[in-house]
């Protein structure tokens, strides 16, 4: 296991990278707030941390399990937030989510990393950008983790939002490649979306139930800070599912589009079709074992040429005008 500290005192940075050993001591001074980072803890060091913590034994189960619902419980002594950092492959083909879990006391917040995915020294250099809120103790911590996630979750939206802008370009393309590639993206794309939808949605009611005055976390000064938060919340969580409609949309266009094709091929068969009836029908009536105008005669062969070749003309011009070749 990996651990990270940090110590502020009186708003102000005092130290890192302190031993676990030496928590409690910082914790007896009413001023201090700090930093406790763990990634990739065991079984026993999560008993630990719900010995020197007062952490509820079901919080740790969450915090031990993977695949929590974004969410946000509360207990007597502290409250259990589970939250998701989310990236997308560069062709929107693959979500990545990273689940970290935080566990909120009045003096300390608890961050428990399960994997790599969580770029934590982004949150670290977000608390350094803001040192003037230092002073408002764990409300200040929670805002620059929530943060980060919050425009992660933005970010891959508007990616997706991007791939799926690229697939206008392939939607009419005439091409076998083409058109399988939309439809394997088209999936790929549908796929991730429905995913983030799951990361992104309850969101909306974490950031919600943080902001009541109940909960005691965010004081008047960060109000304003946890606001911003939560509007990315809202056009992330709009945006997820207006993408959703455009998503189904562009599958219902690509098969009015494969529809199209296939009518448009059906047409020129059956023009070619009625063109080549012409000369079957026209050879079959000559080749007829009766006498008939013309019967053994040259002109009879130039004149049945000719009806084949007027008649086949007339009908390629006519099926030429109506747009069916």
């Amino acid at each position: 296991m990996v651990t990270r500290t940090r110590l502020y005192h009186d708003g102000t940075l005092v130290l890192e990278d302190f031993p676990v050993s030496d928590v409690p001591a910082h914790l007896a001074d009413p001023a201090s707030v700090l930093w406790l980072d763990l990634h990739r803890p065991g079984a026993a060091e999560l008993t630990m941390l719900g010995q020197e913590f007062g952490i509820h034994e079901l919080a740790l189960e969450d915090a031990a399990h993977h695949g929590q619902r974004p969410k946000l419980d509360r207990y007597r002594t502290h409250e259990f937030l589970s939250a998701y950092a989310v990236t997308v492959s560069p062709d929107g083909a693959q979500l990545t989510y990273s689940e970290i879990a935080v566990f909120l006391t009045s003096q300390a917040m608890i961050t428990v990393r399960k994997d790599d995915g969580l770029d934590i020294e982004d949150v670290v250099a977000r608390w350094d950008e803001s040192p003037d809120l230092a002073g408002h103790g764990v409300g200040f911590l929670l805002h620059g983790l929530l943060d980060h996630l919050v425009d992660g979750h933005f970010a891959a939206v508007q990616q997706l939002d991007d791939s799926i802008e690229d697939l206008e370009g392939l939607l009419f393309a005439a091409g076998r490649r083409e058109i399988e590639a939309v439809q394997r993206r088209v999936f790929a794309l549908r796929k991730s979306l429905v995913q983030l939808r799951r990361v992104v949605l309850p969101m909306r009611e974490v950031v919600n139930t943080l902001m009541r005055p109940g909960l005691h976390l965010i004081n008047d000064p960060l109000a304003p800070y946890y606001q911003d938060v939560y509007d990315h919340v809202l056009r992330a969580t709009e945006w997820t599912e207006s993408l959703r409609d455009l998503v189904a949309s562009v599958m219902e266009t690509n098969l009015s589009v494969q529809a199209n094709r296939m009518n448009l091929i059906m047409k020129k068969v059956t023009s070619w079709a009625a063109i080549i009836a012409v000369p079957t029908a026209i050879t079959g009536y000559y080749g007829q074992n009766l006498p008939y105008p013309g019967f053994g005669r040259e002109s009879g062969f130039v004149t049945s040429a000719a009806v084949i070749v007027l008649l086949s003309a007339l009908l390629y011009l006519t099926f030429k005008r109506k747009d069916w070749l």
